[in-house]
């Protein structure tokens, strides 16, 4: 795909490939996920590439043809220690599915120089508008699947514990990747455990270009922070299908949510608590203690069974639901709550949802600023409450005292990733995600703005109404020229606009009409010498 792309842009195929590897690594960091430890190309790993596939050559499991190196699957076969296809057995003789990881290019070329159509190739033969590159059997380039051989074998060795990649990939890809790697090292298994994510689908069907449903990482991170797009891949199976909707992001930062909500009132419970109060261990501390190790070990039970994390997600709102009865029932020990809250953290820190060093909770807020920068947003906010309060306070306004409280929590806060909640018992604050609570401030002034529309039409309809009420009964229809020609004594069509009688059906319906405005006439007069 990069070849034929980067020839139809006309521009060198490194160029494009060094493209795209910028925009996916800058992505990767926009979502928050940390740096491999190694990262290889394999246009650097040429001579390790050609290596790998003389050493195939020798050891009796592959053939040049024509100027190609083709990986011989029949004898690979034949050898007691080897079968081709361990990942998807059934697949072994799928020849569509085997040229198509052959690649566009060279599949009519393979079909003539192959023993096999089960065979397939490890080094592709030069041909015009390609990147070729030297070898023992004449210019050329790598198969697609040997260059993960050759470059992760490099930094692994002969065996390594975990290969990942999508679902589409066990066949053939990595079948051919196994047989690539046991023929090499002649051994009879380089892989322990293949980790296979399923397809992400947008509104239930796999995202393409050809469908229309394709979005990337930038665009989704317009509208949802990483946060969120992270607690949308927690609640999906990794190994089944993902689907991206504005259903499932709903969900997903209803639950960010509900975790900042909690984080945030046990860290406001905390900052009040003393020593003064019952420390009484009582049956509803008891329960929830239990309620604890019991998400304890669901927790380790379900990262256990194939890592599910939709059944963490599960427990830990399970567990949140715990503390919140636990509080409307008065409960008061704030040190189980602070265990709780604090292994809750260590959980979300496992799968990055907290990067930062706090013992509770997302770190909102928190940042590398410190100091003046850290502090400038919020005393700027302070300091312009103040004035406009002073002000007010002149002006004995003491509505527009309360407008500046308002303006100060919904708007002036959230800028410093401050959330500011009014309750029964006062004021409480908690920090949040800047971008977070920007959303949910658009949100709300996008329904303010259709409830301002809606206003304003309903009260053109009144207006609409108050001056069609003005306008006596007799005069209601002889004003429509254009659809009545003759009238009775009351001002009642009895022709249309033609000269032609109407029938009984519409001078039913016109009756009724006449009937209803004629009370809203009423109405209005009756109104006119209140409103003098």
């Amino acid at each position: 795909k990069i070849i034929i792309r980067s020839n139809e842009r006309e521009m060198p195929f490194a160029e494009l490939a060094r493209f795209f590897e910028k925009d996916f690594m800058e992505d990767m960091e926009a979502l928050g996920v940390r740096s491999p430890d190694a990262i290889t190309r394999v246009s650097e790993y040429i001579p390790e590439v050609v290596g790998f596939v003389q050493r195939i050559i020798d050891n009796g499991f592959a053939y040049e043809s024509n100027g190609s190196v083709y990986f011989d699957v029949n004898r690979f076969n034949e050898d007691e220690k080897h079968f081709y296809a361990k990942l998807v057995p059934g697949a072994a003789g799928d020849t569509d599915l085997l040229e198509d990881g052959e690649g566009k290019l060279t599949v009519s070329q393979c079909r003539q120089d192959k023993r096999s159509n089960l065979d397939f190739a490890l080094w592709k033969k030069a041909k015009d508008g390609e990147p070729s590159w030297d070898s023992p059997w004449g210019k050329g380039r790598p198969g697609w699947h040997i260059e993960c051989s050759a470059m992760s074998s490099d930094v692994f060795g002969d065996r390594f514990d975990i290969h990942s990649g999508g679902i589409d990939l066990r066949f053939p890809h990595h079948d051919n990747e196994i047989a690539q790697n046991e023929a090499h090292f002649h051994n009879e298994q380089s892989i322990d455990y293949f980790l296979h994510f399923g397809h992400l689908n947008i509104h239930g069907l796999k995202m393409s270009k050809s469908l229309k449903n394709f979005i990337t990482i930038k665009e989704a991170l317009e509208k949802y922070s990483p946060l969120q797009l992270r607690f949308l891949f927690l609640l999906h199976q990794w190994d089944g299908p993902m689907d991206f909707s504005d259903a499932t992001m709903s969900h997903a930062v209803s639950l960010e949510r509900q975790f900042a909500e909690f984080f945030g009132t046990i860290k406001d419970i905390l900052r009040k608590a003393d020593f003064n109060g019952n420390l009484h261990f009582g049956a509803l501390e008891k329960g929830l203690l239990q309620a604890l190790r019991r998400a304890r070990s669901s927790v380790h039970a379900a990262l256990c069974d194939s890592i599910n994390t939709p059944a963490v997600m599960n427990e830990l709102r399970d567990l949140m639901r715990a503390c919140t009865k636990y509080l409307s029932e008065n409960g008061a020990n704030t040190a189980i709550l602070q265990s709780i809250a604090r292994w809750m953290t260590e959980i979300l820190r496992i799968f990055g949802c907290v990067t930062g060093s706090d013992d509770i909770g997302f770190a909102r807020g928190a940042g590398a600023a410190s100091g003046e920068d850290a502090l400038a947003p919020v005393l700027d906010a302070l300091t312009a409450f103040r004035s406009g309060v002073r002000a007010a306070a002149r002006d004995k306004d003491f509505k527009q005292v309360l407008d500046l409280c308002d303006d100060v929590r919904d708007n002036a806060l959230p800028e410093c990733g401050v959330r500011l909640q009014d309750t029964a018992d006062g004021a409480t604050w908690k920090l949040d995600d800047k971008d977070t609570l920007m959303q949910e401030k658009a949100r709300r002034d996008e329904i303010a703005e259709e409830k301002r529309k809606m206003k304003l039409a309903r009260e053109q309809r009144e207006r609409e109404k108050l001056e069609r009420a003005k306008v006596p009964p007799g005069e209601l229809f002889r004003r429509q020229g254009d659809k009545y020609s003759e009238f009775d004594d009351k001002g009642l069509p009895t022709k249309d606009a033609a000269g032609e009688p109407l029938s009984k059906k519409a001078l039913k319906k016109l009756v009724k009409e006449f009937e209803q405005h004629a009370k809203l006439h009423e109405q209005y007069l009756a109104s006119e010498p209140a409103a003098e």
